[in-house]
């Protein structure tokens, strides 16, 4: 009788036992999603109501600083007006470098940057949202100098200086097209057609939405005519294990595009995507 009664005590309490471990990780499955949300950036700029944006201010025309003003304007400041419009919180532009943009990132100076380039690089630190803008690349140079360098292969020379600014895609681009020039780094707020405009460069490239712009803004500057190279895809960059405040912003892209809210600013600034 004692023995089938202390028997019946260890089922009983492996029994409890069990059933505590089971209330246990259901407690933890139900709080876990909260952890989660709580850790995001999503939940800290709903209960800060602000947004921080970091941005470049030097990429015409995705985003520009007037320095009469200091205020940004172009289309990438559009998107995110639009974006912070849409969480109902303000937002606030954090001036940043091509340099330093990533780290921004992920020392959480802000929250997601304007438009970069897909890259490898920038991904093993940093998760990209879904990209909606993509382009070409093109190389600049002094139109008096076309005759000369009417073709990517012209400008890969011994004899040739290529300007890069330091931090861009465009600068591992150059080492990749121009293994045989001189590449010659500067770093912001020069930038790198500066260089050929003052003769200190022969050609620098650029994505082909810039390149449009400039060759207005500074008629002594030509598109090289060998056509566009390397396709690339913009996004905004946001922290890498954030795939909440990821999710979030990627599905309000879509969204927008959906809406004809992008096709509107793409005719605003004059853009094509590819």
């Amino acid at each position: 009788m004692i023995v089938r009664q202390g028997y019946r005590f260890l089922i009983h309490n492996f029994k409890l036992k069990v059933i505590m471990k089971k209330i246990i990780l259901l407690a933890l499955l139900v709080l876990l999603p909260l952890s989660v949300n709580a850790d995001s950036k999503l939940d800290q700029i709903l209960s800060s109501g602000e947004l921080k944006v970091g941005t470049t201010g030097d990429w015409d025309p995705m985003t520009m600083k007037d320095p009469a003003t200091n205020k940004y304007k172009g289309f990438d400041i559009d998107v995110m007006n639009e974006l912070a419009k849409d969480m109902g919180v303000k937002v606030t532009f954090v001036p940043t470098e091509w340099k330093t943009i990533v780290s921004g990132i992920t020392s959480g100076r802000y929250d997601i940057s304007t438009s970069v380039t897909k890259t490898a690089k920038r991904a093993e630190v940093a998760g990209f949202t879904t990209t909606y803008y993509k382009y070409g690349t093109v190389p600049l140079v002094l139109k008096k100098n076309l005759d000369k360098f009417s073709t990517w292969d012209s400008l890969n020379n011994s004899n040739v200086t290529i300007a890069t600014t330091l931090g861009t895609s465009q600068e591992q681009k150059a080492k990749e097209f121009f293994p045989k020039s001189t590449l010659k780094s500067v770093e912001a707020p020069a930038r790198d057609f500066q260089e050929v405009l003052a003769g200190r460069a022969d050609g620098n490239i650029t994505s082909s939405t810039e390149a449009n712009k400039l060759v207005i803004t500074y008629p002594q500057l030509a598109i090289v005519p060998d056509g566009e190279k390397n396709p690339a895809f913009l996004a905004m960059m946001v922290p890498k294990k954030d795939t909440v405040w990821n999710d979030y912003v990627s599905n309000w892209i879509e969204k927008k595009k959906n809406s004809g809210f992008f096709e509107k600013l793409l005719s605003k600034y004059n853009l094509k995507s590819l």
